[in-house]
């Protein structure tokens, strides 16, 4: 697309033509004409079909801009954003809990927040973590808080309740800080390929992805928000209680996501936002069909995760109107949203005005993730339909831009790169894992498992769509050909009634590329290896049908609802290595074989044609 070269000449042929002293009408004419027949008429295609959303995206980062200024400028923090909200509606429902049916109004939850500061500031605190108290020592004091008897507590665990109402409610006096740029508080990553890291959220961090998420889906004061997902992550803590604390909406939170109960939790409650993570909706989408799917009045459903293959499905036949997918990390300074519901995008950045907000899709080494750079070093942008890694320039001056970390300076390190938009500047590395470790055994005769780090690779079209490609190592080569693992789990999936499925590639001995892995959740053993054959016959090119298949009781998730492969694809195909059914594809019989130690034996040495 010549663009560019397109703009200079009709610019110059309407400067020349007016020069000459012909009518503006002609000269505008002559230059549209110079531009289109220079191959501008592809640019005029891209404005005409994305200026609506990229205004609405320029409005949005300008409000969240302006919003973080004002309190940046009063060195506001959220705690003082959060007791603003309370004064300004004491009586509005703040939080509900689903589960027990217990509300807190803004006042309510305002001076029950007071009460355990000054309770902890008496009693000489700061924050303890519960799962090293153990190592210090016999002088900590802890507390447990809810409908817990005494018999119930823990050695040395006090009833926190009863000594709130003997404490004042009266808010703390806030000590002088660094307001929006001081740290709130850690959260910890999900650790899908290796051990969870602590990111550094900074009060500003917290604003930014609350607010994002507010004006980039149109809330309102009047939607009530139904969050099931947990608080120990940023998805549940700060996108959906974020709306409650920064804007004083109203959440409802269920402790456990409950498929059977998440629709009457939103009829009852009357949320009109609703929260998914991870397969959330490939749950709901499995329940069957109740009365309360379709008499609630849930107008969006925000969140990441939500695979393409059952995009529409679950829109039609829960009602929802607007799919409202994210992309990006609790640390990351490049997330994008899909704020006009484009089917499978996980966001965009704007064709018109790519500079606004300062991130690029770079090209990389699919199997190592290192950044591919030109003659002059610098990263080599993804034109439309080419893969790539996201990333995001760098300003700790900006908190919009501000790349606050890990606690590990290492894995901060391993994050950013530079010299990647012009020389000496840093980016945030979006979809880079810093750790490719798992843990398997215990006591002496524990140890690590190494395995390829994998990253987010997306790809752009022509519009700024952007779209969740693989995962580097997701996709593996075999028979000559690519075979997408979310796409083989995709078709598992929906053939075996939404069935957790985890799809990987394993390593055959003597056979080039790898060999497709499918596990599948089978809790009742009821699952038959040939008749799914049948099935993936017709919907499945022969290259992407699994040459092994392994029926577990149930398949490994993350906190947040994603699927873990790291045990699984150590293990293998090899049977010392679980008591879980294998079966291997026998092409020349054309069915599913168990596979034992004689079978197991016979592929490594090559008896078995594959």
């Amino acid at each position: 697309m010549r663009t560019p070269g397109a703009c200079s000449a009709s610019v110059a042929s309407l400067v020349l033509l007016w020069l000459l002293g012909l009518p503006w009408t002609w000269s505008t004419a002559a230059a549209l004409g110079v531009y289109v027949g220079g191959g501008g008429w592809r640019f005029l295609r891209i404005v005409c079909k994305t200026a609506r959303r990229d205004l609405f995206g320029l409005s949005v980062l300008i409000r969240v801009r302006l919003e973080l200024r004002r309190h940046q400028r009063a060195r506001h923090t959220i705690p003082q954003i959060f007791q603003a909200v309370a004064r300004q509606q004491p009586e509005h429902l703040a939080l509900v809990d689903a589960g027990s049916g217990t509300c807190w109004t803004f006042a309510q939850l305002d001076a029950y927040s007071n009460a355990v500061a000054n309770l902890f500031r008496q009693l000489g605190f700061v924050p303890a973590v519960a799962e090293v108290s153990g190592q210090l020592g016999k002088s900590l004091v802890k507390f447990c808080s809810g409908d817990l008897r005494p018999e119930g507590l823990l050695p040395d665990t006090q009833l926190l309740d009863p000594l709130l109402k003997e404490t004042s409610t009266a808010p703390l006096a806030q000590p002088p800080g660094k307001g929006m740029d001081d740290r709130l508080f850690y959260i910890y990553t999900s650790g899908t390929t290796g051990l969870p890291k602590a990111a550094i959220v900074v009060h500003s961090r917290y604003y930014r992805i609350a607010a994002f998420g507010h004006h980039s889906y149109r809330m309102q004061a009047t939607d009530v928000i139904y969050d099931c997902l947990p608080l120990y992550h940023s998805a549940g803590n700060i996108v959906g209680v974020g709306q409650c604390l920064i804007y004083g909406l109203t959440v409802v939170l269920r402790k456990k996501f409950s498929a059977s109960r998440f629709w009457e939790d939103c009829v009852k409650y009357n949320c009109t936002v609703v929260q998914y993570i991870g397969e959330i909706c490939r749950y709901l989408l499995k329940q069957p069909v109740r009365e309360a799917e379709g008499q609630h009045c849930v107008r969006l459903a925000v969140g990441n995760g939500l695979r393409p293959a059952i995009w529409e499905e679950f829109t039609e036949r829960f009602g929802v109107r607007q799919i409202g997918e994210f992309y990006g990390a609790t640390e990351c300074n490049c997330s994008i949203a899909n704020m006009d519901g484009k089917v499978g995008a996980c966001g965009f950045n704007s064709r018109i005005l790519p500079h606004v907000y300062p991130i690029r899709l770079v090209k990389v080494n699919e199997d190592t993730m290192e950044l591919l750079r030109d003659a002059q070093g610098l990263c080599i942008p993804c034109q439309a339909g080419e893969p790539g890694l996201l990333v995001g320039q760098i300003n700790q001056q900006d908190p919009l831009r501000r790349f606050d970390g890990y606690i590990s300076e290492s894995a901060t390190s391993k994050k950013i790169a530079h010299s990647v938009f012009r020389k000496g500047d840093s980016a945030y590395l979006s979809g880079v894992q810093t750790m490719g470790v798992g843990c398997r055994g215990g006591g002496l005769s524990s140890y690590l498992l190494f395995s390829p780090l994998p990253g987010d690779v997306l790809v752009m079209d022509e519009l700024g769509y952007m779209y969740f490609r693989d995962r580097s190592g997701d996709t593996f080569r075999w028979r000559g050909e690519n075979v997408s693992t979310t796409e083989v789990e995709g078709v598992l999936s929906r053939l075996l009634g939404q069935t957790d499925v985890a799809v990987y590639g394993v390593a055959v001995p003597g056979v080039e590329g790898k060999a497709g892995m499918a596990a599948i959740a089978d809790p009742h053993g009821q699952l038959s290896p040939n008749a799914l054959y049948q099935e993936l016959q017709k919907v499945l090119a022969p290259y992407a049908q699994p040459i092994f298949l392994r029926l577990l009781p149930q398949v490994d998730t993350t906190g947040t609802f994603k699927i873990q492969k790291t045990r699984l694809q150590h293990e293998g195909f090899d049977p010392r290595q679980t008591s879980d059914r294998l079966f291997f594809l026998d092409l020349k019989q054309g069915h599913y074989l168990p596979l034992d130690q004689s079978v197991y034996t016979r592929i490594c040495s090559g008896a078995f044609s594959l």
